[in-house]
């Protein structure tokens, strides 16, 4: 949870790195003090401000960009070497455990299903790497798919003039983030299918699917209950916030309201990895009962393989 916490803290922050950047850009080539852009009462009038400077000068454009993709992709491989690590310690943790769901629950057991350690993440990192960044391609592809189609939509010339209104780019919106969804989904399959199995992606797509054919109910409770707990996270954190800014104000007293906002920050990170790792733990133990739920039986006769229930 914490190596995941601070990688994505880390990611996050990158982020930001070219954001500002772009700001600074901007009031470099319209003249005057970069935050007085962010002093602007509306912010869409600071977006709108931004993108048609830099529409006007492609080659600030394209430094923008640059710099964006070299932060978006350098991130986007520490991400991928962490979930290599976290999803070998979580494999092992599961096949150490055995039925800890099974009551009694004991502190021996909560020792031997904990096999989270340095030497088994950075080894789950070495083993891994090299195909969930292959994996981790895919799904930019799949991405960039997805986000030339949705402007294909808002900004194409052919749009009919029934699908030009703001109620169907509304529900355009809201396909994408769906279909951003069901994408991540499957790319976590793919990723403990491959570290479980040992194997490549092509080969884990049928393993992935054979999974989904066969716990369709299953899969679909378990990522609903892990998005409700998400968004009652951020309704949570959300609240929090704003009854902070309350007192944010109150010579004294609001000298507290900083501190009480990086520990809400801290809470809330921590609570998301939680979520997102309980569920990839869920899923794993899903995919191990499966597998198992199969032996391979070999007939000397014929020497074909049959496949049969346990």
């Amino acid at each position: 949870m914490l190596v995941q916490f601070v990688a994505d803290t880390l990611f996050k922050t990158l982020i930001a790195v070219p954001v500002v950047g772009g700001l600074v850009l901007v009031a470099l080539v319209v003249g005057g003090n970069p935050f007085d852009l962010l002093r602007l009462d509306d912010l869409t009038q600071t977006i709108s401000t931004m993108v048609g400077v830099l529409l006007a000068q492609p080659v600030a454009l394209a430094a923008f960009m640059a710099a964006l993709g070299v932060i978006l992709t350098g991130g986007s491989v520490l991400m991928f070497a962490v979930k290599a690590g976290s999803v070998t310690v979580l494999l092992a943790g599961d096949q150490s455990a055995g039925a800890i769901e099974v009551p009694p629950l004991r502190f021996s057991a909560l020792r031997e299903a904990n096999q989270a350690t340095f030497e088994r993440f950075i080894d789950g990192v070495r083993r891994l790497f090299s195909r969930y960044l292959r994996l981790g391609i895919g799904l930019t592809i799949v991405y960039t798919i997805i986000a030339v189609a949705y402007l294909a939509f808002l900004f194409g010339p052919a749009i009919p003039q029934a699908f030009d209104n703001p109620l169907m780019v509304t529900l355009a919106s809201l396909g994408v983030l769906v279909a951003i969804t069901v994408v991540n989904f499957i790319y976590l399959l793919l990723q403990i299918v491959m570290a479980a199995e040992d194997c490549g992606v092509l080969s884990a797509i049928p393993l992935v699917a054979r999974l989904l054919r066969q716990r369709t109910m299953e899969l679909g409770q378990v990522l609903g209950a892990i998005l409700a707990l998400m968004l009652m996270a951020t309704g949570a954190s959300i609240l929090a916030t704003a009854a902070l800014g309350l007192i944010g104000f109150v010579p004294f007293v609001g000298l507290a309201a900083l501190p009480l906002q990086v520990l809400a920050w801290l809470v809330r990170g921590m609570v998301f990895q939680f979520v997102g790792l309980t569920g990839v733990a869920t899923y794993v133990r899903m995919h191990v009962a499966l597998q198992t739920a199969r032996v391979e039986v070999h007939t000397p006769s014929d020497g074909l393989r049959q496949v049969t229930r346990a």
